[in-house]
């Protein structure tokens, strides 16, 4: 085996990369799965105090024998801020703990003031409650907002086929409200509202009008897609998408600058709506998240308590996005599950409590806007008057199959089509793919009356039981009444008519047409959430299946399955009911989302009574889904993008260390490290013009090589800048030191710089031998952006968020087989002695190299590692 050296004869290394101004990130390129994940990061930090000079510092110089005390001024932040602490630069992870550690030193402080006045009294109140009223505006900007995107949405959906000439900007269901013309059969149609043919042709039927019509939808169709693509390409190339995978990401600790903010918000509502209404197989649910955490985003800045403070605000953040998902659904409580669940990443209890009230408001809000008309939060609500029995759990749980096959299936292909239009010129022309995309589905969907309605409108039709009220072709069952072949709109359990035939047809078509068209919409540079298609799928194929059904129960009731339970002439059977299930478990399959998802369709629904169809149809769905792939589509996403994110709910199983792990390896240049009080100012220039590292373990000398701190590069430069710009006599000989007092130096030195404040005094620390289940485990639960690696107290190398995310690609390309639990003791604490029988000496440098255990795997048993020591210069003892 190999050794690597830590580092040279004046304690750092030098090599030739970039200097800071264009310094490369522990979180680079990382290669997945056929995948380059480019992170653009730096992981810098803040510093930890805010500094300034400290005038009447003593320091002590040294000449010859003699020693005297001159007094001046050492560079020692402790007073005044320097500009630019406390925030990070784009593209960069937070560091969780020091954000806790600042909040908790700021909450100390206000309740030590508290006290002194009433003035300091009243600031420690409106510090307690700005939490409660930066919730309290998300959901009220959320509710607003997603209250007038279902309303500009509805009447330009209905845009495409007419338009209202008593009142433009009333959409065809409330044109006709208050017609007295319109008949029981065709309720949709009234003389105030007229078709694009009758307004331009004069007529309402014949060849022509249909192909007026025709064109007229295609025409409407293509120009909202293009203003849409053409808004946010110019404006906010941030509003495209659905928002969830950055959201997520986001809430990790991930910074991406302009992504929550002000235009972004601005352009996704205007866009959303133009894309929801140009007929693309999308929804709107998935965005109005992101249209959420925009809110709250802009509002925790007029806070202090969270505009400073990173972690604080991704608090604000998760309650922002329960707030989303229940002006979306109409499900309060279906949003703090979905946030717990699925995008938070840490969610203490009073962000349980926040969530609830900003999900509350939302809700209200939205409530008082009525933009549906039916004084529900949702246009889904239904009411089946039948129970489920329990040999219905056998097509439930085949519906669950179908969604975890769907959900598969559109992950792999989805991932497989965004990955190609990264890597191909077709990505290069957002605009020209959009409208292709748009022209497709406007010319394909016309013909068919279920894929030219809107996606929100066919899965009510789909939900609805049949009753007397209704007029749609999926109730147009026989009547057997005196042997007559009448029509009726009757209720289930009749021998299904050419009405109900002709639909199954449709929906058939409509299911092909809406499974390929989803598979290349998401992903488009338009707002595009996921979630209403998906369930517009699994209700197609639940209607279809419940309807088969139905039959089957009225062809053959003397069947031992049916006897027990369907009587003649009863209903037992409720098709709609069927169609709730499959979109939940096609919904289930694609996000694999459980219980948020069984509450979110209960609550859309009012279906309480079926919470278990739900369940059984939904874990199905997540079980087959997992089968094929454990990640859903939104972690999917987030690989294919590069965002730097560690799944929580991924298990770490194998067996390798820490050191296996660590940077550097055999092939990279040695660790550079810096010593307490030996460097001077252009000796660590050098090294962070020299080098791309993002900090720089810190130990006591040449000699002890023992752990003292972390000095990320950031604060490092940040100090040089600010020593030089506000005190005289920072030369580029002054000695640099991160003790507490200054060393002894010759009465002819300059100035010294101290630095101890910018020093981490306490990093993260693992042994080599650390099993890396536990460091994953570490860098999950504390969010650390990196740890180091220490033998016996010496620095061998650190480990990143990078180099975990590296380490975990190649260990899904390369599975690691699970060794013996002997086997992994053994290697996992090594003998103190070297193979010859004897002690292993210490030198200064003490490196332990062991190859990956994919790369030699006819690795004997019984062979021992192999300790390499370095002298000075840099060779093998």
């Amino acid at each position: 085996m190999e050794s690597e050296q830590l580092f040279n004869r004046k304690g750092y290394y030098r090599n030739s990369y970039n200097s800071i101004a264009s310094a490369s990130s522990d979180e680079e390129l990382l290669d997945g799965a056929g995948v380059v994940m480019d992170f653009h990061t730096s992981e810098d930090d803040n510093l930890l105090d805010g500094d300034a000079t400290s005038p009447g510092s003593n320091y002590v110089m040294s000449n010859g024998g003699g020693v005297m005390s001159s007094t001046t001024h050492l560079l020692d932040f402790l007073e005044e801020p320097i500009p630019g602490v406390g925030t990070y630069d784009d593209f960069h992870t937070i560091d969780w703990v020091r954000e806790k550690c600042k909040d908790r030193e700021r909450h100390r402080k206000i309740n030590a003031k508290k006290k002194e006045s009433a003035w300091e009294f009243t600031k420690s109140l409106y510090d307690a409650w700005s939490g409660w009223l930066v919730v309290t505006l998300t959901g009220l900007a959320s509710g607003a907002l997603a209250g007038l995107i279902d309303i500009a949405a509805d009447w330009l959906n209905d845009i495409k086929e007419g338009v209202c000439l008593n009142a433009m900007w009333f959409n065809h269901e409330q044109c006709c409200w208050g017609s007295n013309e319109t008949t029981f059969a065709e309720r949709d149609k009234c003389p105030q509202w007229k078709s694009w043919a009758g307004l331009i042709l004069g007529q309402e039927e014949g060849p022509g009008s249909y192909i007026m019509n025709y064109f007229m939808y295609i025409y409407w169709a293509l120009s909202f897609a293009f203003l849409a693509v053409l808004l946010v390409k110019v404006f906010a190339p941030y509003a495209c998408g659905s928002g969830i995978p950055e959201i997520k990401t986001i809430l990790s600790g991930f910074i991406i600058r302009g992504y929550l903010g002000k235009w972004t918000l601005l352009i996704k509502t205007v866009t959303l709506v133009l894309a929801v209404a140009s007929g693309l197989s999308l929804g709107k649910e998935g965005p109005l998240v992101h249209v959420a955490c925009c809110c709250g985003n802009i509002f925790s800045y007029l806070f202090p308590k969270y505009s400073k403070n990173e972690a604080k605000k991704r608090e604000v953040l998760s309650a922002a996005s329960a707030a989303g998902v229940s002006v979306a659904f109409g499900a309060p409580i279906g949003g703090v599950l979905f946030s717990l669940e699925e995008v938070s990443y840490y969610f203490p209890l009073k962000t349980l409590w926040r969530s609830f009230f900003a999900a509350l408001v939302a809700a209200f809000v939205l409530r008082s806007i009525n933009p549906f008309g039916n004084s529900r939060l949702v246009l889904f609500y239904v009411e089946y008057h039948t129970p489920w029995y329990l040999f219905e759990l056998i097509p439930f749980i085949l519906l669950g199959v179908f969604g975890g096959l769907w959900g598969a299936f559109f992950i792999k292909a989805n991932i497989a089509w965004c990955r190609r239009r990264k890597s191909t010129r077709f990505g290069k022309y957002p605009i020209l793919e959009v409208i292709f995309v748009a022209a497709i589905t406007a010319v394909v969907a016309f013909p068919n009356p279920y894929t030219r309605q809107n996606t929100s409108e066919l899965i009510k039709e789909l939900f609805t039981d049949c009753g007397p009220l209704e007029s749609s072709q999926l109730c147009q069952y026989r009547s057997q009444m005196n042997g007559s072949k009448a029509f009726v709109d009757a209720s289930p359990n009749k021998p299904a008519g050419p009405g109900v035939y002709a639909a199954i047809w449709q929906l058939c078509l409509a299911l092909i047409f809406k499974i390929i068209m989803t598979i290349f919409t998401f992903g488009l540079k338009v707002p595009a959430g996921l979630f209403i298609p998906s369930m517009a799928i699994g209700a197609i194929a639940g209607r279809i299946v419940g309807i088969a059904v139905e039959q089957l129960a009225y062809y053959h009731h003397d069947w031992l399955v049916f006897r027990e339970w369907c009587e003649v002439g009863t209903d037992c059977i409720t098709p709609g009911l069927y169609a709730m299930v499959g979109a939940a478990a096609c919904l289930g399959g694609v996000t694999r989302m459980t219980v948020s998802l069984v509450v979110i369709v209960f609550e859309l629904t009012g279906g309480l009574e079926y919470i278990v169809p739900l369940m059984a149809a939904v874990m199905t769905s997540k079980w087959v889904g997992d089968a094929f792939g454990r990640e859903g589509i939104y972690e999917s996403h987030i690989r294919l993008n590069g965002y730097p994110f560690l799944d929580a709910k991924e298990e770490f199983t194998h067996t390798t260390l820490a050191r296996e792990v660590m940077r550097p390896r055999r092939s990279d240049p040695p660790l550079a490290v810096l010593t307490q009080d030996d460097l001077t100012v252009e000796e660590l220039q050098g090294i962070i013009n020299e080098t791309s590292y993002n900090g720089f373990p810190v130990i006591v000398s040449k000699e002890s090589q023992r752990l003292v701190g972390f000095a990320l590069r950031r604060d490092i430069t940040i100090a040089i800048e600010n020593a030089r710009r506000k005190q005289e006599g920072i030369l580029l000989t002054s000695r640099v030191y991160f003790t507490q007092h200054a060393p002894t130096l010759p009465a002819d030195s300059p100035r010294p710089l101290k630095l101890r404040s910018i020093l981490d005094m306490s990093p993260f620390t693992v042994t080599d031998h650390t099993p890396m289940e536990i460091v994953v485990d570490i860098f999950r639960k504390l969010g650390l952006r990196q740890c180091l690696v220490t033998h016996n107290g010496i620095v061998l190398g650190v480990i990143t968020k990078k180099n975990i995310l590296e380490h975990l690609e190649e260990l899904k390309e390369h599975t690691e087989p699970l060794a013996s639990p002997w086997y992994y003791h053994k290697k996992r604490y090594p003998s103190s002695y070297g193979p010859d029988g004897q002690p292993r000496p210490r030198q200064h440098n003490v490196q332990l190299v062991t190859a990956f255990p994919g790369r030699q795997a006819d690795e004997e048993e019984s062979e021992e590692e192999v300790v390499n020591l370095l002298d000075g210069r840099g060779s093998t003892l």
